[in-house]
């Protein structure tokens, strides 16, 4: 972690907890319903386009999550103004995805009618942009008209399992699970996931309720390869949970809430988002963030075009926007999470704005070489896996 201490900011952007229930991920799963009557989810490619009215409308409908791009002091968005500027194309952006699997319940049902979806971009969690792609809900996106993203998207975001090539999602921002602690608190350094299970933190370390969230950094601590772990994988890292939980290690089992667990004391020690770790040391120098010896799970939160979306040319060129580097630059200084786009390493480092600089060297924003070298994705959870694991988990977290 670097020793650059930033300025606190406004509450920005944190990740809602993804809920480890089935809910209605579950029950739209990838495989064929009309056995039951009832349609099957998939939705084919020759069913996934609108007549694009991109050129006479010059208009798109973006969803976003709350806190999550640039605001100035009068309330506008300088980023998206800037587009509307150069473009001509207006956007209408709503703050209105406050869970992963609650709005995929919503919409899932218009998508999977084949009905126009109210908005042509919205943003989710890259576990469940997998879903969305193994569906067939989202459009693929014309390449040859994006040449920012091609020049510019981080190359170690480029080709998701879920995602061959990116060719129908776009990440917007990225971050990393590792672990946060206070080491004035503790007193000493923690190195590795297994440094969790010290004696004397017994009772002081969350961890994620989620699925999704969780097992990652857990299996990682195994030795497991994230890109293609197995279902022993996955069940030997629950398995020791399940013996930490029935010796009370485990103080709890956390959404968004960890932070205010670990702020006030009440754990040393916890799974932890980089993006909100940005802000929890800035309040208190004495949290850190590490990536484990082991590695720590690099995600990112993306952009996606649904089917049926009447101005997909537009969207295309939005996304294609936040991917020149001084827009990516003032973005990732509003929201500071992972930026998708190097480049704007160099644009912040130039600016005369000191804070605006000192953002340059955070490895928070723009991970140094040595800890890219730790990162891991993770492929998804399929369908077919995900029932067992996620019984087998709920037993254990008791959600």
């Amino acid at each position: 972690m670097s020793s650059t201490t930033l300025t606190r900011r406004p509450t920005r952007h944190r990740r809602p907890s993804r809920r480890a229930v089935l809910g209605a991920a579950g029950l739209l799963g990838v495989g064929t319903l009309s056995g039951c009557g009832i349609p099957s989810a998939y939705v084919a490619e020759d069913r996934r386009s609108a007549p694009d009215r991109s050129e006479h409308e010059r208009r798109l409908s973006f969803s976003n999550w709350t806190q999550y791009i640039d605001v100035d002091d009068s309330g506008r968005r300088p980023t998206l103004d800037a587009f509307t500027e150069r473009t001509g194309i207006k956007v209408a952006y709503t703050e209105d995805i406050n869970d992963n699997d609650e709005f995929f319940g919503k919409i899932g049902p218009v998508l999977t009618q084949g009905t126009d979806p109210g908005r042509d971009l919205m943003v989710v969690s890259d576990w469940m942009a997998g879903r969305y792609v193994s569906l067939g809900w989202v459009q693929a996106m014309d390449r040859a008209g994006m040449p920012n993203v091609a020049a510019q998207l981080d190359p170690q975001l480029a080709d998701p399992a879920f995602d061959p090539g990116r060719r129908r999602s776009v990440p917007w921002q990225s971050g990393i699970t590792g672990i946060a602690y206070n080491r004035k608190e503790l007193g000493r350094e923690i190195r590795t996931t297994a440094d969790l299970w010290a004696p004397d933190l017994k009772g002081r370390v969350t961890l994620f309720a989620g699925l999704d969230e969780a097992l990652g950094l857990l299996m990682l601590a195994h030795g497991a390869d994230l890109a293609a772990f197995t279902s022993d994988d996955a069940h030997r890292a629950m398995d020791l949970v399940q013996k930490l939980v029935d010796s009370r290690h485990i103080r709890r089992f956390t959404g968004n809430d960890y932070t205010s667990d670990l702020a006030s004391g009440a754990a040393i020690a916890c799974q932890a988002y980089s993006g909100d770790a940005v802000q929890l040391t800035a309040e208190n120098p004495d949290i850190e963030f590490v990536v484990p010896e082991e590695g720590g799970e690099l995600w990112a939160e993306s952009l996606l075009i649904p089917n049926r979306a009447g101005h997909k040319r537009n969207a295309e060129l939005l996304i294609d926007h936040y991917y020149q580097p001084e827009v990516a630059a003032e973005l990732a200084a509003a929201v500071q999470y992972i930026c998708p786009v190097p480049a704007a390493r160099e644009v912040l480092a130039a600016s005369g704005d000191k804070e605006k600089a000192e953002l340059a060297e955070h490895p928070l924003l723009f991970p140094t070489e040595e800890m890219r070298a730790r990162l891991h994705t993770m492929r998804d959870v399929s369908s077919a896996e995900r029932p067992d694991l996620h019984k087998v988990w709920g037993r254990i977290t008791g959600v």
